[in-house]
């Protein structure tokens, strides 16, 4: 929260009691975030007026003895992004992030989000709600203890729950005499009267083009992994919605920006159980399934709600063990494979394995994606830069432009997710969507961020540059160029096969870390052909699983100044085999993302000669892949753009830097002359 002081604070007050007179709501100094220590209490525009939600969700909880409930961020597949009728903690709090956790007792209520949302958090929250900054599973379960009396009851949906949520949660709360307790109706839906339906217009849809294997030939290879595992599971339960959407190259529009479909599917060795609304299904698609058969390859269609049943009955058998992956699979239907010897688990299902690792088409059309992703964005830089300078451009019209610019490339299916285009102190939020509200204009003094992404046929993008279109200050440069350092330090390190990202992520963070500066998100993560644009299990985090050639992830330092500016590069990039002077087992990233990054924001001199020759190999690369595009495209301003974008930077102690550096004295020693051989 911004700190104004005691003369702030009073001038707050003054200007929110003549806003009041006058029926108007006003903020002092560009306040945008809510300040609950006023009286009355500043609360932003953007806010959300949760006091009718808490009082009905308090009601219910009295009657089942619950002293306080819990409200996940997720569904029912632990998914990252969710339909508008699973935003249980937006209809609750009014906060829109992407990670969160809401806490509601009998008289209180707290969220706790990570870094990346606290800012935004304090501007969407009404005064009903405490932030917490410490996000983790153990700092809710300490203010449970604090505010749940010994021996009360705390309330949670099983379906909202991980394996190792629940766990966490019990061993944290174990010795506190205070119970976790599971609810079988959720408590949210139960008072939220107008929640969205499962719409029966979202059908279930085949690939738009055959790009990918089959789904029998999937199936299979899936099968052929249950066969040789040593513990012998005969069903394999997959939770996580791409699972399903890759399993037999279905897609959907259950959830905005991400093609899938509310589904589960249950494949055993000789039968395949696939749960779906079935009234979005199709003749067409029930001939695709094989629906009509019950062979081993025929696909049998069961109602999505009643997979818990059907999960239930099949381990009932004798002689059966079902193999799940903790990572998706949520507690509700863990612990209806009972007893213990019935279950097999995985941090992640072998079809979350299978597909993180892309066959050599994938492969390929994936990297044509983001070749015609990058014509869509060199085309919004190119019109930012010569429409900023009039002052009629806002964050709003840039997102909107991008996005527009992506629908006329070839197979573009719009954006794979909510734009991020930011400037000034909005950019110092990561993860900042504008808003009619919160929208600003964009101007030559200000940092500008863009964050987007397209979903294409064959593949889904995602990409970011920060640009300055004035006169940059010594902090902003730098802090650029130590991103894109710690961007070039990734992308171009050697490492042996099956090395996790996480021990290699630090390279992002050195040379921010060298003079003090950092970042809180993460640095990347898998995208996908056609998929979510956060595809786990890739990435840099501990809990990714090992690099090996045919992933793809994103690469994505930065550094954000709160109320001032942010900044993030980010490329997408495919690994690959490299061949070293000894060994073979070794691998590197070749970038995809091609679009070149804000010149006046580099410092030359602080980066290394290595980095400065990958820097020209990448612009190189660009002119080579991009350039003959925008020529059949007819881009001819484009190309231009880029030509001058891309030209190569002088290696250091190279005659051009030296000519430049000479070039520079001699300007220097002739100012001096003439400024002390003239009278003023």
């Amino acid at each position: 929260m911004r700190s104004y002081g005691w003369t702030g604070a009073l001038v707050l007050v003054l200007v929110l009691t003549l806003s009041n007179l006058t029926g108007k709501s006003a903020a002092v100094d560009g306040a945008t975030e809510r300040n609950c220590s006023l009286s009355p209490p500043y609360i932003p525009s953007t806010a959300v007026n949760s006091s009718v939600q808490l009082k009905e969700l308090r009601q219910k909880m009295l009657p089942l003895n619950i002293s306080a409930y819990i409200i996940p961020g997720t569904d029912a597949h632990l998914s990252e992004y969710i339909a508008p009728r699973d935003s249980r903690l937006t209809f609750m709090t009014g906060f829109t992030g992407s990670a969160g956790t809401a806490v509601v007792t009998r008289s209180k209520a707290a969220l706790w989000t990570d870094s990346r949302y606290w800012l935004q958090a304090e501007r969407q929250l009404d005064c009903n709600w405490e932030l917490q900054q410490s996000y983790s599973v153990g700092n809710i379960a300490e203010w449970l203890i604090a505010q749940v009396p010994l021996g009360e009851v705390i309330g949670f949906d099983p379906f909202l729950f991980s394996l190792q949520t629940q766990e966490n949660y019990m061993l944290n709360l174990m010795s506190s005499n205070r119970s976790l307790a599971p609810v079988s109706e959720n408590l949210v839906d139960q008072v939220w009267k107008d929640r969205p339906a499962v719409s029966p217009e979202n059908l279930i849809r085949l690939p738009d083009r055959v790009i990918l294997r089959s789904w029998q030939t999937k199936v299979e290879l899936i099968r052929s992994q249950m066969r040789d595992n040593p513990y012998k599971p005969t069903a394999l339960l997959l939770s996580a919605l791409d699972e399903t959407a890759w399993l037999f190259n279905l897609r959907g529009n259950d959830i905005p920006y991400n093609p899938f479909f509310y589904s589960y599917t249950l494949l055993t060795l000789d039968q395949i159980w696939l749960f779906v609304h079935t009234h979005r299904v199709t003749e067409e698609l029930r001939r695709y399934l094989n629906a009509s058969c019950v062979d081993s390859l025929c696909v049998q269609l069961k109602s999505y709600d009643s997979v818990s049943e059907n999960i239930e009955s099949y381990v009932s058998q004798i002689g059966v063990k079902v193999w799940i992956g903790t990572e998706y699979t949520n507690y509700a239907l863990y612990q209806l494979i009972t007893p213990q010897d019935k279950l097999l688990t995985s941090s992640y299902s072998p079809v979350l394995m299978t597909k993180a690792v892309k066959d050599e088409t994938e492969q390929r059309i994936l990297r044509e994606a983001h070749v015609r992703d990058a014509v869509a964005v060199m085309q919004l830089l190119l019109w930012l830069e010569k429409s900023v300078p009039g002052g009629k451009e806002t964050e709003l019209t840039a997102a909107n432009y991008v996005n527009t610019c992506r629908s006329k490339q070839n197979d573009n299916r719009g954006p794979s997710f909510e734009t991020i285009s930011a400037s000034g102190p909005n950019a110092a939020l990561a993860h900042y969507s504008p808003t009619n509200e919160t929208d600003r204009k964009l101007t030559p003094t200000e940092m500008f961020l863009l964050d987007s992404g397209g979903q294409y046929l064959d593949g889904t993008t995602d990409i970011t540059r920060t640009v300055h279109w004035g006169v940059p200050t010594a902090l902003q440069k730098e802090a650029f160029t130590r991103v894109l350092m710690g961007n070039i330090e990734i992308s171009r390190t050697v490492f042996p096969t099956r090395t996790r990202g996480v021990n290699i992520e630090m390279l992002g963070r050195r040379a921010l870390w060298e003079v003090g500066l950092n970042y809180g998100h993460g640095t990347g993560h898998g995208v996908g052909n056609y998929f979510g644009v956060h595809e786990w299990p890739v990435g840099f985090q501990s809990n990714n699983i090992p690099f090996t050639a045919g992933m793809f992830t994103s690469i994505e330092p930065g550094y954000y100044k709160e109320n001032d500016f942010g900044i993030r590069i980010e490329d997408v990039a495919v690994i690959v085999p490299y061949q070293t002077q000894y060994g073979n087992h070794f691998l590197t990233f070749d970038t995809v993302s091609l679009v070149p990054y804000d010149r006046k924001l580099i410092d030359v001199s602080l980066l290394s000669a290595e980095q400065i020759q990958w820097l020209n190999n990448y612009y190189q690369k660009i002119r080579t892949v991009v350039g003959p595009e925008l020529d059949k495209q007819g881009l001819s301003e484009e190309n231009e753009w880029m030509l001058r974008n891309t030209e190569p930077f002088p290696a250091p102690g190279s005659s051009s830097s030296n000519c430049s550096s000479s070039l520079t004295l001699l300007l220097l020693a002739l100012a001096f002359t003439l400024h002390h051989s003239r009278i003023i």
